[in-house]
């Protein structure tokens, strides 16, 4: 077999980055060089000559997440003047767009093209070495996605907690009517008063 080119590496390289991005967050970053290089359709071997560790391909992996657009995130809030009030209605249009998104049946059933702020937390929670190596970026996409749920005085960080904290108990409990009803009062606490905040004022 004839070496392969510089361009087909490279190809070769983010597709395996990309195919890994996907697994771990469906399955985890335990999954097996041989088990993702088999999805890749490439020699075990082959690993080595693109990557120095598994650990270096599961950073890449993380940033590769944050870096591609995710069906569940739309950037219709982004694109709008939202600090400029004949925008607010475009605004809050767009965020509970990507409330309802983000809370849905599809996206608690896709971890592998979902959200990685969930798709990854508990992995790095686990290891505090590639937590400490991954940090920034992941950081970075934490303060992105809330910074898409700000409203007003909110820094959207509150409802990117209930999101978050809704669609992992969703997947931990698929097969049971209370995973529906996780995201259903995730997505009611997140509409009805426009934020994940309560309305009771608290005497200090």
């Amino acid at each position: 077999m004839g070496r392969v080119s510089k361009a087909q590496a490279q190809e070769n390289r983010q597709q395996v980055v990309a195919t890994a991005s996907r697994m771990f967050r469906e399955k985890g970053t335990a999954v097996s060089i041989a088990d993702l290089m088999k999805a890749v359709g490439l020699t075990h071997g082959a690993f080595y000559k693109q990557f120095a560790s598994k650990e270096d391909l599961v950073d890449k992996a993380i940033a590769h997440a944050f870096e591609e657009p995710a069906a569940h995130s739309p950037m219709a809030i982004e694109e709008h003047a939202g600090e400029h009030e004949e925008h607010a209605g475009e605004r809050e249009a767009a965020r509970r767009t990507l409330i309802e998104q983000y809370l849905s049946i599809w996206h608690r059933d896709h971890a592998e093209d979902g959200c990685p702020v969930s798709g990854f937390a508990a992995d790095l929670g686990r290891d505090p070495d590639q937590a400490a190596r991954s940090q920034q970026v992941y950081i970075k996409g934490v303060r992105n996605r809330a910074a898409r749920l700000a409203t007003g005085d909110d820094d959207g960080m509150v409802q990117l907690c209930t999101m978050v904290g809704a669609l992992v108990l969703a997947r931990a409990t698929r097969g049971n009517l209370i995973s529906e009803e996780l995201l259903q009062a995730a997505r009611t606490a997140l509409t009805e008063n426009g934020s994940g905040q309560s309305d009771t004022v608290v005497a200090q």
